[in-house]
């Protein structure tokens, strides 16, 4: 049950800042000419990736912690 809602937060906060990061990044591509905003948003669309990887890194070895303690719990030798 804790990593649904782990992995529902890391989704909602990674498509929030993926989609802050694109805009960010047309904006300074295509409206403003400004090399600076656009470094800016290809950085933040980096950052979500990288919390979004993280945290579905985080969800999968919580899970086999998890089956291995199962594992062991139901008479398994060390």
């Amino acid at each position: 049950m804790m990593n649904k809602k782990i992995l529902q937060t890391v989704k909602l906060l990674g498509g929030t800042l993926l989609c802050i990061g694109i805009s960010t990044f047309l904006t300074g591509l295509f409206v403003s000419k400004g090399e600076i905003l656009a470094a800016i948003g290809a950085g933040t669309i980096v950052g979500a990736v990288f919390i979004f990887l993280m945290g579905i890194f985080f969800v999968a070895s919580e899970e086999v912690v998890e089956k291995t303690q199962q594992k062991n719990k139901k008479g398994a030798p060390l």
